[in-house]
């Protein structure tokens, strides 16, 4: 199945998907093709619920978290750990709520 992956930026690329992929797949993919930091991803389906993709329930199904064929998935960065007194909190931007 063939997805694409829309970076903050605006950058699309497409990432392909077995049909027995779990959600640890689609984060796992992009780190490989795009030699990304995985501990730094942050993804969301973007389809009608707009759902953040939880590494932590890495056994669960793809469909179970909104992956189709076809399916956007936005891609957002943690920030950097620097040591800094700055904290940033990522919140959802109002798109993603529904």
């Amino acid at each position: 199945m063939r997805v694409v992956v829309e970076i903050l930026t605006g950058s699309l690329f497409y990432i392909q998907l077995g049909n027995d992929a779990t959600v640890a797949d689609p984060e796992r993919e992009i780190c490989d093709q795009q030699k990304l930091p995985q501990d730094r991803l942050i993804l969301f389906v973007d389809n009608y619920q707009s759902r953040l993709i939880d590494e932590d329930r890495d056994g669960t199904s793809r469909i179970d978290c909104g992956i189709h064929d076809g399916s956007h998935i936005c891609l957002f960065f943690n920030p950097l750990e620097d040591g800094s007194s700055h904290h940033f909190v990522f919140t959802s931007p109002d798109l993603f709520l529904g």
